[in-house]
């Protein structure tokens, strides 16, 4: 089944030609000339990537992009900007409000397509990774649970700031709506040893339900970031009305405690080296990349696939590069060498 593209542009002359080269990629498109009338056909159309050029009358991009955050359907689907402006504040001001991507116009046909393939291979791979649940009836009370954490305030995190720190009291518990956060402890030479990795609509924190304690670890997120906090007061009163859901949450903190499990006996004899390769690979398979061609792929993806630093990342990234195996070309890379990333797997 063809992926769909909403498309809200402006310029005639450009929504018509983009629109065609998407089509012959592929993809259901459907258009929209303003913001006003892209975001009355996004819930109807339901696409799986939202392209929208910023400057337009009557509903700009970002106004657009803010009123899919606020739909509990629409605010997960991959936002690609298109800007003519090349402004730093305009780039950073559509990341942070959530946006995936941004291209510059005029942007090559292959741009626009490796930036919607790469945002699309993303939420597949994380959709892929998260636990699956049980049955209907345990999904209704997770979900239950979820809504719950969502009627709280929604705090926002860029790439590297700390959500909490260890030793410090806490009565909160966290969902997170976009983003991805590591969990982390210091040891004697202050050393981070990573004790896990929460993806979207997984919940952390200190999940002591007795009395207000210490958290005894770090967490901060690796991309920027939106987490709910809900005090355990509030999630205790929950459970007492409504028992199957406590029963269904500790059923996820069960599957959630073997996924850790498995992602630490990953991390004690799984190199940065092959994870990063490994991350590589898997991007180069999701986009259906030929041998030898660019991927357009952030550090930051990489990372948070990989589930390692971005610091990481990048002084793997150079030793690749070094070594003959990639070029990096700005947020693109060229794989020169596919067996020597297998052989490193």
């Amino acid at each position: 089944m063809s992926k769909k593209i909403l498309l809200i542009e402006d310029d005639k002359t450009v929504r018509e030609n983009t629109a065609e080269l998407l089509e012959l990629s592929n993809y259901e498109v459907e258009t929209a000339s303003n913001g006003r009338i892209g975001i009355e056909k996004a819930p109807v159309f339901r696409p799986d990537v939202v392209v929208c050029d910023i400057m337009m009358p009557e509903m700009d991009g970002y106004e657009v992009l803010e009123n899919l955050s606020k739909n509990e359907v629409l605010r997960h689907i991959p936002f690609i900007f298109l800007s003519a402006k090349t402004d730093h504040k305009d780039v950073r001001r559509g990341m942070n409000l959530g946006a995936d991507d941004y291209l510059t116009k005029p942007f090559e046909e292959e741009e626009l397509v490796d930036a919607i393939e790469s945002r699309l291979a993303k939420a597949d791979i994380l959709s892929s990774n998260q636990s699956q649940q049980s049955s209907n009836s345990s999904i209704h009370s997770f979900e239950a649970l979820k809504e719950f954490f969502k009627k709280e305030k929604l705090k926002t995190y860029e790439a590297g700031d700390s959500i909490f720190e260890s030793g410090h009291i806490s009565n909160s518990i966290y969902l997170i709506q976009k983003g991805v956060v590591k969990t982390f402890k210091l040891d004697e030479n202050g050393k981070e040893l990573i004790t896990s990795i929460q993806k979207v609509n997984d919940i952390f924190g200190n999940l002591s339900f007795t009395k207000p304690s210490h958290v005894s670890e770090f967490a901060s997120a690796l991309e920027d970031t939106s987490v709910f906090e809900i005090s355990i007061d509030k999630v205790k009163q929950l459970f007492n009305e409504h028992p199957q859901v406590m029963f269904e949450f500790i059923d996820q903190l069960g599957d959630h405690l073997s996924e850790t499990k498995s992602q630490l006996m990953d991390m004690a004899y799984s190199s940065v080296r092959r994870k990063t390769a490994q991350s590589i690979l898997l991007f180069s398979e999701r986009l259906k990349k030929n041998k030898l061609s660019q991927i357009r792929i952030s550090r930051a993806d990489l990372a948070a696939v990989a589930g390692i630093a971005s610091e990481s990342l990048i002084r793997t990234l150079s030793t690749f590069k070094k070594e003959g195996i990639i070029d990096v070309e700005g947020r693109n890379i060229k794989i020169n060498d596919f067996e020597a990333l297998e052989q490193i797997v």
